[in-house]
C-alpha cells in the first residue's frame, strides 16, 4: 500500500521484450499548471523565480524527448524500471547516476494513462530510492518540464525540494526543473 491505494504493481528492471511495450505507452499528460517563469535582468544582477499558475483550460503537456531515439537513450541509463501490473508493463522510470558525486538523477517517469494516480509513479519512485541507497547515493534529483504538474505533485510528496531549473533544457525548447533531496 502507497499513500493509502493499495497497488497491484510489480516492479523489476526492463528486460529488451519490454522496449516496444513501453515505447508504445502514451508519454503526454494533461495539465491544469505550469510553473511559469520570470526572469529579471538589472546591471550586474539576473534573478529568476517561478510561480504556480492555473492554467484557463487544460493543456496536453508532449513529451519533451524524441520518441524515436528513446530505445537509445535507455541504454545509456544506469537504471531503467518496469512497473508491471497482471504481467504487462504499464509504465517505466530511467535514471542516471553520478558515482563521484553520490547524486542520481531520474530523467523519466511515464505511466499510461489508464493506471496514472493509482501508485505505479509512487512504487518506481519508491524502488529507484532503494537502487539509490544500495549504490551508496546521497542525494536524488528529478528532472521534469515546468508543465508537468503531476510530476511536480509526485516530487514534492516524496520530500523533493525545488533545487534549480534550466531553461530551453529539452530539445522542445521547455523549460526543465529540478527537485531533490538527500537519501538515507
Amino acid at each position: 500500500m502507497i499513500g493509502g491505494i493499495l497497488t497491484a504493481f510489480e516492479i523489476r528492471p526492463a528486460v529488451a521484450s519490454d522496449l516496444p511495450r513501453i515505447m508504445s505507452l502514451d508519454h503526454s499528460s494533461l495539465s491544469d499548471y505550469v510553473w511559469q517563469l520570470e526572469l529579471r535582468r538589472e546591471a550586474g544582477q539576473t534573478s529568476a523565480s517561478f510561480r504556480e499558475v492555473r492554467l484557463p483550460r487544460s493543456i496536453e503537456v508532449r513529451y519533451p524527448r524524441n520518441s524515436a531515439l528513446l530505445a537509445d537513450e535507455w541504454m545509456r541509463r544506469d537504471l531503467v524500471l518496469v512497473a508491471l501490473q497482471d504481467g504487462i508493463p504499464i509504465g517505466y522510470l530511467c535514471a542516471i547516476e553520478e558515482r563521484t558525486l553520490a547524486v542520481a538523477c531520474v530523467t523519466d517517469i511515464v505511466v499510461a494513462p489508464a493506471q496514472r494516480r493509482k501508485g505505479a509513479a509512487s512504487a518506481l519512485l519508491t524502488a529507484t530510492q532503494t537502487w539509490a541507497l544500495e549504490r551508496g547515493v546521497h542525494r536524488l534529483i528529478l528532472e521534469m518540464q515546468s508543465k508537468n504538474h503531476g510530476c511536480i505533485r509526485l516530487a514534492q510528496k516524496f520530500g523533493h525540494d525545488f533545487c534549480g531549473y534550466n531553461d530551453q533544457y529539452y530539445p522542445t525548447q521547455d523549460v526543465a526543473l529540478f527537485f531533490g533531496r538527500a537519501i538515507k
